[in-house]
């Protein structure tokens, strides 16, 4: 793992912002890193960096690169049975959070070409949608959108079931385990 850090005071860190030049500008670059921290560590963290004063601002930009953190919850159980949670692992390719002379935070990722879920050959689907497009081309048929109400339709029917079904069995454990909580 690398880990860059550099402080930048005085007339040369007004490139960054106005503020740089009071408090100084702050860049850190975080590379190939990997961590497990546990969520006790991560509760605890708020009260650690609580302070009476309310401190200074310092404009800062962290990118962080190819990351990988895993959670573990080292909570006790409430089931003595239960496996336990599984851990979560929060992977970070290229992400960049910048402070600016206002105090907050703005987290950015790395810019793309094009879009990912609708490449810029085709159209977006409520666009296709109303203008009806011709057979062979990407979208909805005119034909299909009757179909499709009668689809959800019976979904909507299919759910309201399985929750009055979902009703009628709490009630019945109820009715053994008045305390019984879901």
């Amino acid at each position: 793992p690398e880990v860059c850090l550099r402080l930048e005071v005085g007339p040369n860190a007004a490139v960054h912002s106005p503020l740089a030049v009071q408090n100084g500008f702050l860049h850190m670059l975080v590379h190939s890193y990997t961590a497990e921290l546990f969520m006790s560590f991560l509760t605890n963290l708020g009260p650690f960096l609580e302070d009476e004063i309310i401190p200074e601002v310092i404009p800062m930009e962290i990118e962080v690169v190819d990351a990988k953190i895993t959670l573990k919850d080292d909570s006790p159980q409430v089931y003595p049975t239960s496996p336990g949670p599984v851990p979560i692992t929060l992977a970070v390719d290229h992400v960049i959070v910048k402070r600016r002379d206002d105090g907050v935070f703005y987290l950015t990722g790395q810019q793309r070409q094009g879009n990912l879920f609708f490449p810029q050959e085709q159209k977006a689907p409520a666009e296709c949608v109303l203008a009806a497009p011709a057979a062979g081309t990407h979208g909805l048929q005119l034909k299909e959108v009757p179909e499709l109400q009668r689809e959800l339709q019976t979904m909507k029917i299919a759910l309201a079931e399985a929750n009055m079904d979902k009703a009628r069995l709490l009630q019945e454990i109820r009715k053994y385990n008045p305390l019984f909580q879901l």
